[in-house]
Order: structure tokens, then C-alpha cells, then sequence
């Protein structure tokens, strides 16, 4: 075999989210998050945000697919696909049941502990995202989510809490999943935990304003994670994770040019700059003057967030945009987040348009721009996967997507980008953040678990499994 072109300490594993994952959403003194609010939905019909649980409507995340009970079984069979990593998230609720307690939830914390110390038996390193999407609901329903600065208190409460309790089993910590989804509509209840209407998540009331403020707030509870976790632990790597998602233009004419720099500046460059360079761009400075948005910085908050710069960066990548200033193609892209439709790429039954080589674009671009180690930690295929007779699932398709992903990621390593990990998402299935569906699955593990709530629960192994076993056995080599 030849020599990879990978490093030989490379972290290969699987993503998951608790609020996607983990289900018991009630047991051992968890409250609830902002999450467990999140009814089920489909690829048409929008998810909904309801104000306390409606007996009538299915809430997916309540049973998810059970790791709770699972996680054994689950990191045993992470272990024979041969994880190098494991990207999972600790549910801010099971620590901190409304999150403004002055003491943990025991049980909670020996949850995670259990979990940790099963992944170190497989020495599978834990890499853990602080914050994904399940801010506790009380601080939504009492102080507008992160619309408050209390909130970063009670953050660095929770930060101290994990980062004291598992500061010898855990090294690789995110503060904030995909927190550059604040800078779109669709983050203010997702994101934020701001809660200004009711209804379905993507058409929340949207106030720019209180939105930037809250992602101020998080920026700089960010910054003083990273400085808090480095005096616990100074061995502690702590990262971003950002959504990211290159904008092409649509076009050569020039606006369309200057639109999809624009635009990728504010939604994949903006979060990045504060959190690893720590300081606002120019470029927000004049987007916030251009459309009225005033944003108070406390005494201090410029300081903070020049030392607290994150360690590492991390990303998730599903798609690219393009963009375009002529209204025919507006939003022809069909993805959540809007954009143009590129003519170039093909579109799944989901909308969207799968894009390989804009990942070593990607990655180039965020090298060039950081030059700090990288993380693919989210990339995935969300499918209608079918279980056959003989109890096989033949999801070939997943397999090209991962194998045209992972040939860029190489492309990329050549390029010179310093690369050092890559988690598939939803590497066991999983509910669909976007839609709340089962039936959109994304595992290389099937989880018996149906959009109507019924289902044993069982874990089979799709071919995706054998074929990603084999690909981290020969560290990326053997893509057949």
C-alpha cells in the first residue's frame, strides 16, 4: 500500500448531535431544551416551534434513535468500523436542567462520563461540541435565549462544569455548532434561542438587530470558554465550527462576482474572523452601518475576544450557492438557505445540489485565510435508504458521495491544507435537523426507529459501513 497522504494521527470518525441522537428527554432529571419544542416535519412541510409540548403533535428528538440506552452498543460498533473519533455533543439541559441552577444534575454528568470512558476503552477520541442547537428552554422563555448577556454566565458555568469534570478523558472541545447560522433568519430560535413568534422555524419574526446582539453574546462567552478551558486543561484543543458553504457567482458579470463575496464574507467568513483572528471584520463594521444595526459591546468585550482565539478550526460542508443579482435565478437553488440554482450540479430530492470539488475549495479557502489546523466534522448524505429482505441496506449512492468528498479532502492535503480530521455526519441515522425526519437518513448504521415514532431500535450495518471500515484501515487509500 502507499503511503497516505494523510497524516498517520489523522482523526476519522462520525458527528452526531444529542438533540438528533441521544432521546431520553425526560429521564435522570433533564429539562427541556429549545430542541425538545421541535415537531416533527418532511421535506415539504416546515417543522414547528410550539410553546410547551402538544400531546397532539410527534416531537422526534424526545426518543431520537435512543443512544441514551444504546451508547454501548452504539461505541462498540464505532469501534469496528475502526473510529479514530467520535463528534458528539453533551445536552446543556441533563447538566443543568433549566441552565440556571447553582449546582449539576449528577446523573447527567455520570451519563457523560459512562459515555467517555466506553470511548476510551476503544481509544476513540471524544471530541465534543459545548453547545448544539438545545439551549435550555427556560433561558429562552425568561431571558429571549441569548438575546440577554446573562446567558454568558450561565454558558461558562456549564463550560466549567464539563471542562473540570472530564479534563483528563476529553481533548478536543467546540464551543458553538454551526454558529454562523445566527446570521441568517433561520438562527434566531435554532441558534439563539430567541423566541419573537411561534410557527415553523424558517419564518420566525426576525429582528437583525437582537440577532447580531445575540451572536455578539455568543462570541464572546466563546472567547472566554477557550481562556477558561486552557487554565483547566492546558492541553485542551478548542475550535469554531462553522456552516460552511461557498458562494460561486452565479454568472462572470462582475455584480454577481461582487454578490457571492459579499455574501460568503457575512455568512461563512464573518463568524470565522472573530473567532479565530478575534476581532469583527471590516466588512460587518460596514454591512452593520449599510442596514442600521448597532451593536453594544460591554467595557472589555474587544479584549476578550483577542484572547480568546480558538485552537483549531472546524466545518461543516453539505453544499455550495451560487449567487445572482438577476430575480429569474433568485432562490432557484431550492436549499433552506436560498440561493441561485448552478446549472453545473446535480439536485437531490432534498435540494441539494452536491458539490465535491467546492470542498477542496473550501478547505484551500479557509487555510489561506486561518492557516490553523482543520476539521471536516459534518459531512453526510441524507437518503431513503431501504432495508431489503435479507436485512441489507445497499446504499451505494452514500458510498459515492463519501468516496468524491474524501477524493477532494486528498486534493486538498496535496494542496498543502493542514488537515486533521474528518467526522461523517450522522454517522449512526439519526432525526433530520432540517426536516425531523427519520426517513432522511444519513448513517452508515440503520436504526430500525420510523417517522411515526414505532420501530425496535435495532442497529444494522449498511454498506457504507464495510466500505468506510476499509477506508480508515488504509487511512484513506483504498476508496474502491
Amino acid at each position: 500500500m502507499n503511503k497516505s497522504v494523510f497524516p498517520a494521527d489523522f482523526l476519522w470518525g462520525g458527528a452526531t448531535a444529542a438533540n438528533q441522537f441521544e432521546g431520553g428527554y425526560n429521564l435522570d432529571g433533564k429539562g427541556l431544551a429549545a430542541a425538545d419544542l421541535f415537531s416533527s416535519g418532511t421535506h415539504t412541510e416546515p417543522r414547528k416551534i410550539t410553546a410547551e409540548i402538544d400531546e397532539n403533535l410527534f416531537y422526534p428528538s424526545h426518543e431520537a434513535v435512543d443512544f441514551y440506552h444504546h451508547y454501548r452498543e452504539d461505541i462498540k460498533l464505532m469501534a469496528e468500523a475502526g473510529f479514530k473519533t467520535f463528534r458528539m455533543s453533551i445536552n446543556w439541559t441533563r447538566i443543568f436542567p433549566t441552565g440556571m441552577e447553582s449546582e449539576p444534575n449528577e446523573k447527567g454528568l455520570q451519563f457523560y462520563e459512562d459515555v467517555f470512558l466506553e470511548l476510551k476503552k476503544y481509544n476513540i477520541e471524544p471530541l465534543v461540541t459545548i453547545a448544539h442547537f438545545d439551549i435550555p428552554i427556560q433561558i429562552t422563555n425568561e431571558l429571549n435565549g441569548w438575546a440577554s448577556r446573562k446567558v454568558i454566565d450561565y454558558y461558562l458555568q456549564f463550560c466549567e462544569t464539563i471542562f473540570t469534570r472530564y479534563k483528563d478523558t476529553v481533548k478536543y472541545w467546540l464551543t458553538f455548532n454551526e454558529i454562523n447560522t445566527a446570521t441568517m433568519e433561520i438562527g434566531n430560535y435554532l441558534t439563539l434561542g430567541i423566541r419573537n413568534a411561534e410557527g415553523d422555524f424558517l419564518h420566525q419574526k426576525d429582528d437583525p438587530t437582537m440577532r447580531y446582539q445575540a451572536l455578539h453574546h455568543q462570541f464572546v462567552a466563546s472567547a472566554k470558554a477557550v481562556e477558561l478551558g486552557h487554565a483547566i486543561n492546558p492541553d485542551f484543543m478548542i475550535g469554531c465550527m462553522i456552516a460552511y458553504m461557498p458562494r460561486y457567482p452565479r454568472t462572470c458579470e462582475p455584480s454577481d462576482v461582487l454578490l457571492a463575496k459579499q455574501t460568503e464574507n457575512m455568512h461563512s467568513h464573518f463568524c470565522g474572523d472573530v473567532q479565530v483572528k478575534g476581532a469583527y471584520p471590516f466588512f460587518a463594521k460596514k454591512y452593520f452601518e449599510q442596514h442600521g444595526i448597532k451593536i453594544e459591546l460591554a467595557d472589555g468585550d474587544e479584549e476578550i475576544l483577542r484572547k480568546g482565539t480558538v485552537d483549531f478550526y472546524t466545518f461543516s460542508y453539505y453544499l455550495s450557492l451560487c449567487a445572482s443579482n438577476d430575480p429569474a435565478y433568485k432562490d432557484t437553488g431550492k436549499s433552506v438557505i436560498g440561493g441561485a440554482e448552478n446549472p453545473y450540479l446535480q439536485t437531490n430530492a432534498w435540494g441539494m445540489q452536491t458539490d465535491p470539488v467546492g470542498l477542496r475549495i473550501s478547505l484551500n479557502d479557509i487555510y489561506a485565510r486561518y492557516n490553523v489546523p482543520i476539521m471536516v466534522v459534518e459531512n453526510g448524505l441524507g437518503a431513503y435508504d431501504k432495508l431489503e429482505e435479507d436485512g441489507t441496506i445497499q446504499d451505494d449512492y452514500r458510498v459515492d458521495y463519501f468516496r468524491d468528498h474524501i477524493i477532494q479532502m486528498k486534493k486538498a492535503v496535496e494542496d498543502g491544507v493542514d488537515l486533521i480530521g474528518y467526522t461523517i455526519w450522522g454517522c449512526i441515522d439519526l432525526v433530520s435537523a432540517s426536516t425531523g425526519e427519520m426517513a432522511k437518513r444519513y448513517g452508515i448504521i440503520y436504526v430500525e426507529k420510523y417517522d411515526d415514532g414505532t420501530g425496535s431500535y435495532a442497529r444494522r450495518k449498511k454498506n457504507s459501513f464495510y466500505w468506510y471500515k476499509k477506508v480508515i484501515e488504509t487511512s484513506g487509500e483504498d476508496l474502491a
